[in-house]
């Protein structure tokens, strides 16, 4: 029996969104083993590598002052500066921590369109927005003694994350996506080379770290495949919630690999901003707010250099 296009969407939606997780949860089993400047140039050189070979057999490929247009810059910035703080908080705080903050993103992105693009917010979606922070709240919890630092770090990636989209929103329609994926893959490359020496030195490479972060480029491009399918495939409104199930991979991967379970506190806070984040969603259906693909699937993940 042949799927609906909502179905087939929401099973792309939920293969991006494990991809994704596998990939973090794999560049964190290496990041025990080398720093993040390393592994952030590793996987960087694989993913533009990957990309550049995607984009040049698509024809996407154009010159380069064509791309550099300010918003792009923007963007690499954004996801530049979220992907070194997510990479460096990912090594020390769980995986289910990192996946149940960084839902907040879409609210994120909601509030920043509101603030600097001038994207008119009703009154129930500003309040869902400030109950889905105060979800953000309960898990972060500040003042706590066992919160550690890194854990602030993943609301800064949020920060830049939301930053990120916004830019892709401006980012003229003549640029090719895979164009602006690969020069964000080679700035996070960049930024690599700079952390290297800070973050402790090059660590000699074995053969299975190379094949895991060559596994981890694979699942960030596998990721980007298929959320652009789920958002051409269904509706947007039924398919963007899927995004909510990292969550789930995120705890499976960061029991099964680091025996990581995650506490009340941040299951409570981590339900709020779901259930406010799929609130927002009903809301600008109803208001029949109309959002470009290619922004929803920036949305649906965290920083990944591409």
């Amino acid at each position: 029996m042949a799927l609906t296009p909502n179905l087939r969407g929401s099973l792309y939606m939920a293969i991006g969104m494990a991809s994704f997780t596998f990939n973090d949860a794999t560049v964190k089993l290496v990041g025990g083993h080398m720093n993040m400047g390393q592994v952030m140039l590793v996987r960087g050189l694989m993913a533009t590598t990957l990309i550049l070979l995607l984009a040049w057999h698509q024809g996407m490929l154009i010159p380069l002052r064509h791309a550099l247009h300010r918003m792009t810059i923007l963007r690499v910035v954004g996801e530049v500066v979220g992907t070194v703080s997510f990479l460096i908080a990912l090594v020390h705080v769980p995986l289910a921590l990192t996946s149940a903050i960084l839902q907040a993103l879409p609210l994120a992105v909601t509030l920043g369109a509101a603030m600097f693009l001038g994207e008119p917010v009703g009154w129930r979606r500003w309040i869902a927005i400030a109950i889905g922070f105060c979800g953000v709240l309960i898990i972060v919890r500040p003042g706590y003694e066992g919160v550690s630092h890194y854990v602030l770090l993943i609301v800064v990636t949020v920060i830049f994350a939301a930053m990120r989209d916004l830019a892709t929103r401006k980012v003229p329609k003549t640029i090719p996506v895979l164009m602006i994926s690969a020069l964000t893959s080679v700035g996070v490359s960049l930024a690599g080379i700079g952390l290297i020496i800070p973050l402790g030195g090059w660590t000699p490479m074995t053969l299975t770290h190379t094949g895991l972060l060559f596994f981890a480029s694979c699942c960030v491009i596998v990721a980007y495949h298929f959320i652009i399918l789920a958002m051409r495939e269904g509706e947007i409104s039924f398919v963007a919630p899927f995004r909510y199930t990292s969550l789930v991979w995120a705890i499976l991967l960061g029991f099964l690999f680091f025996g990581d379970l995650p506490d009340l506190p941040m299951i409570i806070g981590a339900l709020i901003v779901i259930g406010s984040g799929l609130y927002t969603l009903y809301r600008e259906r109803v208001v029949g707010r109309i959002v470009p693909v290619a922004t929803i699937a920036a949305a649906s993940s965290s920083p990944d250099g591409v």
